[in-house]
C-alpha cells in the first residue's frame, strides 16, 4: 500500500488518507505563491484544516466548516488501494509467510502457524479464500476493484463484509465489489462518504441477498437513506446510527421488510417524527437511544387500549434520553408486543430518588414486560412491584373515585390517565386494604436504611464489617466513613460493590450520587480497595 506519487485525472470528489486523517479533494492545481501542483482538501476532521478553501484572499473551493480545508502536496496523500489486494494483504502473505490476521500476527490450527508450503501452494491457498465466511478490511485504504471478476472466483463464499472507514466515493464502486458475492448476507460501509445515485434500483443485483446493513457516521438524511433503498430489496436490519437524521418520512414501497431499526445517536425533530416509521410491517427492534427525545406518545387510542402503531414491535431502546415524566412509560403500555425495554439513566431517578423504586413503578405499568435493561423480570419480582404499585398510590385511587365496591368503583378521567393498569391491578389482586397502606407509609423510613457488609478483599486481614447506611448517602460521604473506618485516606479508596441477587462486580465511582442510584439493597456487601 503505497501512497500516489501523481494525481489521478478524477482527482476532485476522490476521498483519502493523509497519514491518520481522511478527506475529500476539492481542488487540483496550482496556488498562489506556491510552485507546482496542490490538492486541495477538505478534512472530516476540521480540527486538522486551516481554513474554508479560500487561501490568501484567493478562493479555490468550498468547505461545510470554516477550518475544514487545507492544502498538501500530491505526494502525501493516498488515493486508496484494490479491494483484493487489501483482502490478499490481510488474509494471506505472498511466499511462505503463511496466514496473518489483521494485527500481522499468524494464524494457528492445532497451535501451528497455518503456512503455505511446496508445489500445493496456490491450491492450499485458494482453499483459504474460498473457507472465507467474514471478512474485514476496515481502515484498509480501499477505494476500488481493478479486477471485479476475480472476486468471484478468489473469495466467492463470503456472507459477512466490513467495509467501514475507508475511501470509497460512490455505491457503484461498492457495488463492483459485492455484484461478485453472491451470498452476502451482512454488509459494513460505516464512515464512508458515498455520493448518491440517479437510479438506485440500477444497483439492486448487487445487493440482492443483502439482509443487515450498516451505515454509520456518513452523515445520511432520512431522505437520503429512502432515496438509496431500492438498492436493498430485501434488506431486514438497518443500523443507521449517528448521521444526520432529523426529519422522517414514511417508506413507501422501501423498508418493508424492516425488523431492526437502529436510529441511535441522530438528533430527532421530536418524538412526532416517529409516526412516519410506526407502521412498518415487520419491525420487532427499534433503537432510539440518545435520540434527543422528552417524551414518546401514540394517540391514536385512549389510555387503556392498544395501538396501531409498531404492530410487531418486541424490543424498543430509549436510554441516554431526556424522558422525565412516567407518562411516556404508561404510553408504552399501549404497544400490542412490547417485552423488552432498555431505558437506563432515567431522568426519573431524580424525582423517586431510587432507581430500584423507578424499575418497580416500570414494571407495575407494563404489563407484557419481560425483560428490563437486558435483566430478566422474574414472576416474584412483578408480583412485588404491582402489589407495592398498588399500595403505593391507594389512597390517590379512593380520593379519584375508586371503591373496593365494584358498583362504585368510579376513578375519574384523569386518575385513569395517569394509572392506566391500575384497575387491572385491583381485578387482579383486590382493592388495598386500608392497613396496608399505612403500613406502607410507616416502614417508608425504615425501608430507606441499608444492612451493608464491608469487605476489603485485597486485605484478608481486615475484618468484614456490618453497616446500616441510609440510600440517600452520596458516595462521597460514604468514602469519609469508609476513611475512619478503615484508617485510609478517602481519596484512595474505590468501591464497587456486588449484589446478593447478581454475581456482578459493579463500580460506584461518581461521589455525587446516592447509594440509591446504584440500586444497591440491603444484604448487599461493598468492596472496597485502595
Amino acid at each position: 500500500m503505497t501512497q500516489s506519487d501523481s494525481v489521478p485525472s478524477n482527482a476532485v470528489g476522490r476521498r483519502i488518507a493523509c497519514r491518520d486523517e481522511y478527506g475529500t479533494v476539492r481542488f487540483v492545481g496550482k496556488v498562489t505563491s506556491a510552485p507546482d501542483i496542490w490538492l486541495g482538501v477538505e478534512w472530516d476532521n476540521p480540527e486538522r484544516g486551516k481554513h474554508n478553501g479560500t487561501h490568501e484572499g484567493v478562493h479555490y473551493f468550498q468547505c461545510s466548516h470554516p477550518t475544514g480545508g487545507s492544502f498538501i502536496r500530491p505526494q502525501k496523500a493516498n488515493f486508496g488501494v484494490d479491494f483484493l489486494l487489501a483482502l490478499k494483504d490481510r488474509y494471506g502473505q505472498e511466499g511462505n509467510q503463511g496466514i496473518q490476521d489483521c494485527q500481522g500476527n499468524p494464524l494457528h490450527w492445532c497451535k501451528k502457524p497455518i503456512e503455505f508450503l511446496g508445489s500445493r501452494d496456490a491450491e492450499v491457498k485458494q482453499r483459504w479464500f474460498d473457507a472465507l465466511l467474514v471478512v474485514s478490511v476496515r481502515e484498509c485504504l480501499v477505494s476500488h476493484v481493478i479486477e471485479e471478476d476475480e472476486i468471484s472466483n478468489v473469495c466467492p463464499n463470503i456472507v459477512e463484509l466490513d467495509l467501514s472507514k475507508n475511501l470509497f466515493t460512490s455505491w457503484e464502486k461498492v457495488a463492483q465489489i459485492t455484484r461478485h458475492l453472491r451470498n452476502l448476507e451482512h454488509l459494513d460501509l460505516s464512515q464512508n462518504k458515498l455520493m448518491l445515485l440517479s437510479n438506485p434500483v440500477s444497483l439492486s443485483d448487487a445487493f440482492a441477498n443483502l439482509k443487515a446493513l450498516a451505515i454509520q457516521y456518513n452523515g445520511l438524511t432520512w431522505a437520503q437513506v429512502l432515496e438509496c433503498a431500492p438498492m436493498w430489496p430485501v434488506l431486514e436490519r438497518a443500523h443507521l446510527s449517528s448521521n444526520a437524521i432529523s426529519v422522517l418520512e414514511r417508506p413507501v414501497g422501501v423498508l418493508q421488510n424492516l425488523t431492526l431499526l437502529d436510529l441511535s445517536s441522530n438528533l430527532l425533530a421530536g418524538a412526532d417524527q416517529l409516526v412516519h416509521i410506526a407502521y412498518l410491517p415487520r419491525l420487532e427492534q427499534l433503537i432510539l437511544s440518545n435520540t434527543g427525545l422528552t417524551s414518546l406518545y401514540f394517540d391514536d387510542i385512549q389510555p387503556d387500549g392498544k395501538t396501531a402503531m409498531f404492530p410487531k414491535l418486541t424490543f424498543l431502546a430509549i436510554d441516554k434520553n431526556r424522558i422525565s415524566e412516567f407518562s411516556t412509560v404508561n404510553e408504552l403500555n399501549k404497544l400490542q408486543n412490547l417485552e423488552q425495554l432498555k431505558f437506563t439513566d432515567y431522568a426519573m431517578v431524580e424525582c423517586e430518588k431510587n432507581a430500584k423504586t423507578v424499575r418497580q413503578l416500570i414494571i407495575a405499568k407494563l404489563g407484557g414486560l419481560k425483560v428490563l435493561n437486558r435483566t430478566e423480570i422474574s414472576t416474584d419480582e412483578r408480583k412485588g412491584a404491582e402489589l407495592d404499585y398498588r399500595k403505593k398510590y391507594g389512597k390517590d385511587w379512593l380520593k379519584a373515585g375508586g371503591s373496593p365496591d365494584p358498583a362504585k368503583n368510579r376513578p375519574d378521567k384523569e386518575f385513569c390517565a395517569e394509572h392506566p393498569r391500575y384497575q387491572v391491578l385491583i381485578e387482579m389482586y383486590g382493592a388495598p386494604e386500608e392497613a396496608e397502606m399505612e403500613q406502607q407509609k410507616l416502614f417508608a423510613l425504615k425501608d430507606q436504611l441499608l444492612v451493608l457488609s464491608i469487605k476489603c478483599p485485597d486485605n484478608p486481614d481486615q475484618k468484614l464489617l456490618e453497616k446500616k447506611l441510609p440510600e440517600s448517602m452520596i458516595i462521597q460521604k460514604v468514602r469519609g466513613l469508609l476513611h475512619r473506618l478503615l484508617r485510609v485516606p478517602g481519596a484512595e479508596l474505590k468501591l464497587t460493590y456486588i449484589s446478593s441477587k447478581m454475581d456482578m462486580e459493579i463500580d460506584m465511582d461518581n461521589d455525587l450520587k446516592p447509594l440509591s442510584f446504584y440500586s444497591i439493597e440491603s444484604g448487599d456487601c461493598i468492596l472496597v480497595r485502595w
